[in-house]
């Protein structure tokens, strides 16, 4: 499997400020397919977009409500970012307030996937290992085209036209267990929800679950496979030390998101290489994807040239014993074509 060396031409965090009024933000490197925006000084839900369901029209992860559409928001994906329209829209653009916003690159205009048992919307990066999936419920049991080519390692799928969670698939969990994106419940067990039934290269399985394949509704599915140099998805268990758990991705990360599996009550957690006070170890800015919640100042985290190091004894990231899934994405690999070595910040 090829190396991905530069990892900021598939995604890449950028920050900026809002100004009440239209503006284009740059500095992407790429066409996103995929944007997530965040203010991080008051709080405003998280807001999605993505080329598939088409620009205006945002879901929100701190809530289970259905899709809004809104002229106020995310009018366009340029060649280096994306454009928000609006006079100071209470989601993206408040004036002076700063925001983050993560960006994925997929495959640009979706095709038609007739993989699964049902046909699928796919805009698929197969180099990155990332697509989005659009498709419609069709109970008890379907399968799911993802465009990837290899089976998916994490997906997080949402219904569109009604009040539903988000679900979370990691390949650390077992076939009939799920997490939700939008609470901060424990790893949930149910063998409806994937059919008991892995992700294969070429499909996904979603069986009579309402959250999954509801009968004649809209979904939406953001899939991820592990990329050499790119991506990493794994588990690893807390210590309860300042000194904390190390994990080993193989790069040195710019985004990490992680979630508690084995206890309720924490919540969902992102650190990136953009937001922290300095441009030093600790990483210690984080965003809580299932609440509103400012961002927060905390010594959590080391961004290291290989991986990643606890910092905290939190219950959300490190309790001794804790189980804990994560999703990582690179800002350099550990070593590249050019032999260069990454650094840690």
């Amino acid at each position: 499997m090829a190396q991905i060396n530069k990892p900021n031409t598939y995604f890449n965090p950028v920050l900026y400020t809002g100004t009440g009024a239209t503006q284009s933000i740059t500095g992407v490197n790429f066409q996103p397919d995929f944007t997530w925006i965040k203010n991080r000084n008051s709080t405003i839900d998280h807001n999605l977009f993505d080329s598939v369901r088409g620009v205006g029209k945002q879901l929100q992860t701190n809530t289970s409500g259905s899709e809004i559409t809104s002229a106020d928001a995310l009018s366009a994906f340029g060649s280096d970012g994306f454009t928000i329209t609006g006079t100071g829209n209470n989601y993206t653009n408040v004036n002076t307030y700063t925001y983050a916003s993560w960006n994925w690159l997929a495959g640009g205009t979706a095709v038609s996937n007739t993989d699964g048992s049902i046909t699928s919307q796919v805009s698929a990066n197969q180099t990155a290992g990332f697509s989005i999936v659009s498709y419609t419920g069709s109970p008890p049991v379907a399968t799911v085209g993802h465009g990837l080519g290899v089976a998916p390692s994490v997906m997080i799928l949402k219904d569109r036209d009604a009040v539903s969670d988000w679900i979370v698939f990691h390949s650390s969990l077992a076939n009939n267990q799920y997490l939700d994106l939008n609470n901060t419940n424990a790893v949930a067990t149910d063998t409806n929800v994937w059919n008991n039934t892995a992700p294969t290269s070429s499909v996904f399985t979603v069986g009579d679950y309402s959250y999954t394949n509801p009968s004649s509704r809209a979904m939406i599915a953001y899939c991820f496979a592990e990329k050499k140099g790119f991506s990493k998805f794994g588990s690893y268990t807390g210590n309860g030390s300042a000194d904390g758990t190390f994990v080993y991705t193989g790069f040195k990360p710019a985004f990490i998101f992680s979630k508690r599996t084995d206890s309720a009550g924490t919540n969902w957690t992102i650190w990136d290489n953009k937001r922290s006070s300095s441009n030093y170890n600790p990483t210690n800015k984080i965003l809580h994807p299932n609440v509103t919640n400012t961002e927060n100042t905390a010594d959590d985290t080391d961004f290291l040239s290989n991986g990643f190091k606890l910092r905290a004894t939190a219950l959300g990231m490190n309790a001794s014993g804790g189980t804990y899934i994560y999703m990582a994405f690179a800002e350099n690999p550990l070593v590249g074509t050019n032999n260069i070595p990454a650094t840690a910040r």
